[in-house]
């Protein structure tokens, strides 16, 4: 159920709950970590949309208490690759990466060049969004001006902290769909001077991916992100073989597809960089020195059968990994069936993700890749009182489960395994509830 956005707020709220978050990075493999901060039965203080704090005694009369004992509670999900106009193509079948786009998201993209389609589209996916415990997102519009304008707008009654931008894409994809380099520019500095830190907005500099923009288009990008260093970029890299060896053949002069990227200036701290599967040891030691960061998107990896991608090997190379749904190439909003299926991504590379480090990626890791770290991700006092109330176990399996889970992460893990937006009670941004699940 999608509260009324216009709800009025109580300035002193004190929830009551298991609170988890995280103080620092957990280390690979690592279970007994000094970085997770638990606080079992402890009250989560919330005042005019801001975190004052968290203890374990009872508050006082001042303050107006909601009750979750044996419930968990979380910082909002921050989701750093997701398209909001793939809902409708999310589990299509049978293809991969290049003829998905052309059978599947193509043809959907195009209907948000009316307005109307777009702003629904905002909407209903913001708000679907919330309902899976996601509060924060770096997101893909289209390549319509007015399908970011719809974003920021919706993003903007809610409340929410969204990163978003005009998608770039000048050839190599339907001319309903193709801009031009001076076009775009335009389109992408008139939503920067509208758009980009106004409240919790800010404005991504979008190429699809290197085969859909033309080096010039590459290269406006590269300019704009030099202009302004507070903005954000957002693309594709290394997803899938047949892409890579396609980079390969319309620019022969990149030593590698990151390259591509590199030689634009595309690459920077407030850069994002989806999947990142089919890099190779340089490419990771270009990608730690300029500060990028990529977006882990096991569902989509598997779903497409893209490749596994190695997280280990970013970690030892000093690059910020974040996890992210890539709805609709994922097959769930929901950040933790996008968890699980990072964890078999990375047993099949014979490796083990804990679930501190697959929280902490969606959670305080994230949000201190997106410069973000003094705003969401965590209890921290200061930080916007964006954070989700679950079920720790939904229906007789889980509940089994739980009832004799022994330690911490055990009990953690299995929640994070075994759980989805069925658990989710609540989702709260800057204190105000967004949804709250029915009580039927």
């Amino acid at each position: 159920m999608t509260l009324p956005l216009s709800s009025p707020q109580v300035n002193r709220h004190a929830y009551r709950g298991d609170l988890l978050d995280f103080t620092a990075t957990p280390r690979w493999g690592q279970l007994d970590s000094p970085g997770v901060r638990f606080q079992p039965d402890s009250w989560l203080l919330v005042g005019d949309g801001l975190i004052v704090g968290t203890q374990s005694e009872e508050p006082d009369s001042s303050w107006d208490k909601h009750d979750h004992s044996g419930r968990l509670i979380l910082p909002g999900f921050v989701d750093t690759h997701v398209h909001c106009p793939q809902l409708e193509v999310i589990a299509s079948y049978g293809t991969e990466l290049l003829d998905w786009l052309t059978r599947y998201t193509f043809p959907v993209e195009a209907a948000y060049a009316d307005p109307s389609v777009a702003r629904l589209g905002a909407s209903r996916f913001l708000d679907a969004l919330l309902a899976h415990g996601t509060t924060s997102a770096m997101v893909f519009a289209t390549v319509h001006k007015g399908s970011a304008e719809a974003l920021f707008e919706a993003a903007a009654r809610r409340g929410m902290r969204l990163i978003t931008g005009k998608v770039l894409m000048d050839r190599h994809a339907p001319p309903e769909l193709c801009d031009d380099v001076m076009q775009a520019e335009r389109d992408c500095i008139d939503l920067i001077e509208r758009w980009h830190g106004q409240g919790r907005l800010a404005y991504a500099v979008s190429p699809r991916f290197a085969p859909t923009s033309s080096q010039a288009q590459l290269a406006m990008a590269g300019a704009l992100c030099r202009a302004d260093q507070t903005l954000y970029m957002q693309t594709h890299v290394a997803e899938n073989r047949d892409e890579i060896r396609w980079v390969a053949e319309l620019f022969p002069n990149a030593r590698s597809y990151l390259d591509v990227y590199a030689r634009e200036g595309l690459l920077h701290p407030r850069a994002v960089l989806a999947h990142g599967i089919w890099l190779d040891a340089q490419d990771r030691q270009v990608l730690a020195r300029s500060g990028t960061q990529l977006a882990f998107c096991p569902s989509s990896n598997l779903f497409l059968g893209s490749g596994l991608f190695d997280w280990p090997a970013a970690i030892d190379a000093g690059i910020a990994v974040s996890v992210a749904s890539d709805v609709g190439g994922g097959t769930s909003l929901s950040i933790q069936r996008n968890l699980l299926d990072g964890y078999k991504v990375q047993a099949l590379s014979g490796h083990r993700l804990s679930a501190w480090v697959a929280l902490h990626a969606a959670t305080r890791g994230a949000a201190e890749a997106l410069g973000l770290g003094a705003e969401i991700g965590s209890f921290d006092t200061g930080c916007m009182a964006d954070f989700c109330i679950w079920d720790w176990a939904c229906g007789p399996v889980a509940q089994a489960r739980m009832q004799v889970a022994r330690e911490l992460h055990e009990r953690v893990f299995a929640w994070m395994a075994l759980s989805d937006e069925r658990n989710l009670v609540a989702s709260h941004v800057a204190g105000q509830i967004l949804y709250q699940r029915d009580s039927a």
